[in-house]
């Protein structure tokens, strides 16, 4: 890691050298704008809309827009007079339970390790801050702003959480809140039921960026030049539950038969979920034997029906022949009576 920021903590007459680590960083994959045609990469370049000349990073300033057209220019020595504390040290103001600090107000993270002698008292403040359980709340100057931040301890190392300022934090204004909307016991019951066989201990490791890794694995096919594999749909989601009862017993019911546990209350009264899936197996179950049956009697009544034709053709197959036999005889001895010699006296 690259520091990128070097400073002090000061806590009250005590100062602690310390260098400011990026803690997080982003995996998304990156993608650069390219023509379709030659896959050459799109470049932008930086004009002025006034006279239309390219424009070189040396000659841009920072410009508020008060209206009316009219642009106020402020350059780096305006920002240099700004009435920073200081553009290198972090003040503690004070200590608070960590539970009073909102998380909505958390903005990045940075890891902060102790430059040359300052070790000694970088545990200490650590280990106080530990021991204490609360969370430092400090001001820090990080690029030419300053910021409201903690101060906390994770896995051994103090932590610098950066925070939105109150008024950067949105209100919510939705129609719904001002409705009279009543919850009935059983219902709220219900659902606390759901969270509790819901419950877990959080561990991050159990989850992974799907999209990521889909994602990747289409570049990865591109390059290699095999074909993408599609892969499975996923199951429609339910319809949206009439019975709100139904849907958190049957939602529960779920949960724990996933945990290899027994539905709450046993087997208990049967909701419209459950009792239509008992009928569809009902029947199903009813339909199998019935069809067995219909195979084993359909053979039995055909092969009779078959004999009995085959017995019937038999007689009429040896009378026909008969018959013909017959007709052929006279007409026999006629044919061999002109076919002998007449003898000459």
């Amino acid at each position: 890691m690259r520091a990128i920021w070097k400073g002090a903590v000061s806590f009250g007459l005590v100062s602690i050298g310390v260098k400011v680590y990026s803690a997080t960083e982003e995996k998304d994959i990156r993608f650069h704008q390219v023509h379709r045609e030659d896959g050459g990469r799109i470049r932008y370049k930086r004009t002025c809309s006034v006279c239309g000349e390219e424009v070189t990073y040396d000659d841009i300033a920072k410009g508020y827009d008060i209206g009316g057209g009219e642009m106020v220019i402020l350059t780096d020595e305006d920002f240099a007079e700004l009435p920073l504390t200081t553009s290198h040290a972090i003040d503690v103001l004070e200590f608070v339970p960590a539970e009073q600090v909102d998380p909505i107000l958390y903005n990045k993270a940075y890891f902060l390790e102790p430059e040359g002698s300052a070790t000694k008292p970088y545990v200490l403040l650590r280990d106080a801050l530990a021991d204490s359980e609360r969370v430092a709340i400090v001001k820090v100057a990080l690029r030419q702003r300053e910021q409201l931040a903690t101060l906390r301890v994770r896995e051994g190392v103090l932590l610098l959480n950066t925070m939105l300022w109150p008024d950067e934090v949105r209100q919510p204004d939705f129609g719904f809140l001002d409705e009279d909307l009543k919850v009935r016991p059983p219902e709220l019951a219900m659902a606390s039921s759901l969270i509790d066989s819901m419950a877990g201990e959080f561990e991050p490791d159990a989850f992974t960026d799907d999209y990521r890794a889909a994602l990747q694995e289409v570049i990865d096919a591109k390059v290699e030049g095999r074909e993408v594999v599609q892969p499975e749909e996923e199951e429609a989601a339910p319809a949206a539950a009439v019975d709100l009862m139904a849907a958190l017993k049957a939602s529960v019911d779920r949960a724990r038969a996933a945990r290899g546990e027994a539905p709450e209350g046993g087997a208990g009264e049967p909701t419209p979920i459950s009792a239509a899936r008992s009928a569809q197996k009902a029947a199903k179950a009813t339909k199998a034997p019935a069809k067995k049956a219909a195979e084993k009697k359909a053979p039995g009544k055909k092969a009779p029906a078959k004999k009995a034709a085959e017995k019937k053709a038999e007689p009429a197959k040896k009378t026909a022949a008969k018959k013909t036999a017959a007709k052929k005889a006279p007409a026999k001895k006629a044919a061999e009576k002109k076919a002998a010699p007449r003898k000459t006296a």
